[in-house]
């Protein structure tokens, strides 16, 4: 009888559970006798993870958010290292992250136990000192974007690269026309998307600043729609009638004209369909001067990032105001403007980076294909 291979998997965010559920469908079509324990949300839980941890009790954002959290973050961070050298996995794997994963491999390293690190901390952003604790202490190292490959290199870090993830093809279970029927929407008129973000941090911040957005438009152009693309941590009720809400965001992208955004994610979402976008973002004051301290990139959205140039408007902090958005989303409305070709045709080059279909099977394949950090690396426990 065959021994079930153990995988110790952990995801802090809905991205993360993401990933991690479309990861596990894959390796379980390579090797379908594996156990998988650890942290996540929903979709990692539906493909059999036995969850400890939920997302929703990990997800923090911002500097202060975390410092005011930090007592339960601990407690979780202590269970989480006795959990693993109780089971003894026979892979750990770690997504994305970076606060808690790194330092949870540092501390479990002497177990003995191989780590896949999938989803890399972005260290050419901020905090490049993390690059030695991710030499030191992870056995496999893979990345989702096409620089960070050669980034890693020039830092002697061998990291693996199968393409990112949006890539791959969904299959979403509905047509265009059935989609329009069900939110009662119309094709003749255009679609503005909403992604507030998908921490609940985010969307209180952000979610009040994008209904005035909406009203404004709606007095000025009453034959525009509207779609909310609605995260599990949406908890606010007070969403306008006319404000159609999906829980499928990626549905709500397929059909929508255009979309105010909240950085992260779903900022490469939107690039994957080829939607144009406004990138907003807004944290507390004391949080947004750290960032600025700290970070030494350009851009916040990872379209301007991957480009090292401005594709699409982002209207951080003090920027992200209702005259600001405005401005910048009416044009990406109208089908045949200028700036929504130009921006269209832009993402469309980004689009074309990202590598082929099929990125989480090869990331199975190259997981599976491990023994041990020991036998791979050929260096002594420290």
């Amino acid at each position: 009888m065959l021994k079930t291979k153990k995988i110790f998997i952990i995801a802090g965010e809905p991205s993360g559970d993401l990933h991690g559920s479309n990861l596990i469908k894959a390796i379980r079509k390579i090797e379908n006798n594996c156990s998988f324990m650890g942290h996540g949300g929903d979709l990692m839980k539906s493909e059999g993870v036995q969850i400890l941890e939920h997302i929703d009790n990990l997800s923090f954002m911002g500097f202060t958010e975390v410092f005011y959290q930090l007592p339960k973050i601990i407690n979780i961070f202590e269970k989480t290292k006795k959990a693993i050298k109780k089971t003894n996995p026979d892979r750990v794997i770690l997504i994305d992250y970076p606060g808690f994963n790194l330092r949870l491999a540092k501390e479990i390293f002497s177990f003995s136990i191989p780590i896949t690190y999938y989803i890399l901390p972005q260290v050419w952003a901020w905090k490049k000192n993390r690059i030695k604790v991710i030499n030191q202490f992870i056995d496999q190292s893979i990345s989702i974007f096409p620089f960070e490959k050669d980034w890693y290199s020039k830092n002697n870090i061998r990291v693996e690269y199968f393409g990112h993830p949006f890539t791959d093809e969904a299959h979403l279970g509905e047509t265009s026309k059935s989609f329009y029927n069900r939110h009662q929407l119309t094709i003749e008129y255009p679609i503005l998307l909403l992604l507030p973000g998908s921490r609940k941090q985010e969307i209180e911040r952000h979610w009040p600043i994008f209904l005035k957005v909406v009203d404004s438009i709606k007095k000025d152009y009453p034959n525009i729609q509207f779609l909310l693309g609605k995260a599990p941590a949406f908890k606010i009720d007070d969403i306008p009638k006319y404000i159609k809400v999906e829980v499928d965001p990626k549905k709500a992208m397929i059909v929508s004209t255009a979309a105010i955004v909240a950085s992260g994610t779903a900022t490469l979402e939107c690039a994957i369909e080829e939607l144009p976008m406004v990138v907003c973002y807004k944290m507390s004051k004391i949080s947004w001067i750290i960032a600025k301290f700290l970070t030494k990139i350009k851009f916040s959205s990872m379209v301007n990032i991957i480009a090292d140039k401005k594709i699409v408007p982002e209207l951080l902090q003090k920027n992200m105001t209702k005259r600001n958005i405005v401005k910048e989303i009416l044009p990406l409305l109208e089908i045949n403007s200028k700036e929504r070709i130009n921006m269209v045709d832009k993402i469309k080059l980004i689009k074309n980076t990202l590598g082929k279909p099929g990125v989480y099977d090869r990331t199975a394949k190259s997981i599976l294909k491990r023994t041990t950090f020991y036998e791979d690396r050929n260096i002594n426990k420290i």
